[in-house]
């Protein structure tokens, strides 16, 4: 019985590697994250982002943006049943 690790391809190591090493910036990683929230972003832009972005940065930029977003509810909530 063979397991997914058997069938990586070789370098997948090195892929991983070179994703985490992408030239972005963390600011400009959120940037581009907050535009992903509002939904508006052109196409050019956004492929010339996949080629850039350094996916540690866009997990860690969206989850502190759902994190705004959540305690920005939780005030609007609190602001609009409490007061």
């Amino acid at each position: 019985m063979s397991t997914p690790a058997d069938h990586q391809h070789p370098a997948a190591g090195a892929d991983i590697k070179e994703l985490v090493e992408r030239p972005m910036s963390f600011a400009q990683t959120i940037k581009a994250v907050a535009w992903s929230f509002l939904g508006v972003r052109k196409q050019a832009g956004y492929q010339q982002d996949i080629q850039k972005l350094n996916p540690v940065h866009v997990i860690v930029a969206g989850l502190i943006g759902a994190a705004i977003f959540i305690a920005t509810l939780i005030i609007i909530v609190n602001a609009v049943v409490g007061g």
